[in-house]
């Protein structure tokens, strides 16, 4: 049976359109539709419900050495406050997740992991800790919003004191508020704009998704759904867990050599990843140049023969054109080569195109 966020009132009483996602139930779209909810958040803004993401602490004098030895990015020299990207990998090198540790002080760090992952990522921080740790789940203690969009900070300047606000991005400030509810602010998100990811008390949820929404009516807030969320991290190109990873493809394949860091003494997957120098596949940019939309799972061919598949595809919005990221041979990869994708028995002509498809001027 499938759980409900505490926003989900919010988003039955705006009319959202409830799905089944990662295990919750949440809105897909509002009415307005995912083209406006999409074009909202890359021109004004938009708010997300991602209270369906997990979190989980890591908390001890040896924290930092078992995050070094699960994650394949380096924690050392992090000030407070910051965070950092980062695959988790198996032996074979292959992705468990990937996720964002956030540093709170030298013995402190919070995780946050993808929502179908929740479970599977504990049990393996669990299952390799070592040393003076604790691994803590508190996915229950927090929902979490997503305010996104070039008018983002605006809105939120009008709700919390500047203080509470970090000045870079991938920065959190922990001891933050908003009308008097303790939240964590982090500079973060998953669309390809600007923006702030909330970490709050369930109870709190409502209050300030309210708050939120009346406070960003001049700059256009928009409540927005998975669909959006979707498209918008497609047009950005940030890859999904599920999608352009898992647990037989390498970080590597994806495109995240700059999380890899081989210099590290040692980290799960790093003989299996030092192996993978010359790779066979790597993720792409495709571009339609025919008559069609390509989804996930669907075959690549160049010369008559398959390439490769997609793993993930759609319409973008903003862009304005039909798009999708593939693992394809390394041969067929270079930008400009033409392909075709093959979309219920028809062979849509496309391009491979530099990746990301869309990027914000800063």
């Amino acid at each position: 049976m499938e759980l409900k966020t505490p926003l989900y009132d919010a988003h039955v009483k705006a009319k959202g359109k409830i799905v089944p996602f990662a295990g919750y139930l949440l809105p897909v779209q509002y009415e307005g539709g995912i083209i406006k909810e999409h074009m909202a958040v890359r021109t004004e803004a938009g708010l997300f419900d991602v209270s369906h993401m997990g979190e989980i602490l890591c908390e001890g004098k040896d924290a930092l050495a078992n995050l070094q030895h699960l994650l394949t990015n380096d924690f050392e020299g992090m000030a407070d406050g910051q965070a950092r990207y980062s695959p988790m990998c198996n032996e074979r090198g292959g992705v468990v997740d990937d996720l964002i540790v956030y540093k709170k002080s030298e013995d402190h760090y919070f995780i946050v992991v993808n929502a179908a992952n929740k479970d599977k990522d504990y049990r393996w921080m669990a299952g390799h800790q070592f040393g003076d740790v604790t691994f803590t789940d508190v996915s229950e203690e927090y929902a979490q919003l997503a305010l996104q969009g070039p008018k983002a900070m605006d809105i939120l300047k009008k709700v919390t004191e500047e203080g509470n606000i970090p000045k870079k991005y991938y920065h959190a400030v922990f001891d933050a508020s908003i009308a008097g509810v303790p939240c964590i602010i982090s500079r973060t998100g998953y669309t390809g704009e600007d923006g702030a990811e909330i970490y709050l008390p369930g109870k709190d949820a409502e209050k300030i998704w309210d708050l939120l929404l009346e406070n960003g009516e001049e700059e256009g807030l928009t409540p927005c759904g998975l669909g959006a969320r979707d498209t918008l991290r497609m047009e950005a190109a940030m890859p999904l867990y599920g999608h352009e990873m898992d647990e037989e493809t390498s970080p590597l394949e994806t495109g995240l050599s700059f999380a890899v860091k081989m210099q590290k003494e040692s980290f799960i997957g790093k003989d299996a990843i030092e192996k993978q120098k010359d790779l066979k596949r790597k993720r792409v940019g495709v571009k339609v140049t025919g008559r069609g939309i390509i989804r996930e799972h669907q075959d690549v061919y160049a010369g008559g023969k398959i390439v490769g598949r997609t793993t993930s595809g759609t319409h973008c919005p903003y862009v304005g054109y039909p798009a999708a990221m593939a693992l394809l041979d390394t041969a067929y990869a270079e930008i400009g080569t033409e392909i075709e994708v093959e979309v219920r028995g028809r062979r849509i002509p496309a391009k491979i195109v530099e990746l990301p498809f869309y990027k914000r001027s800063k």
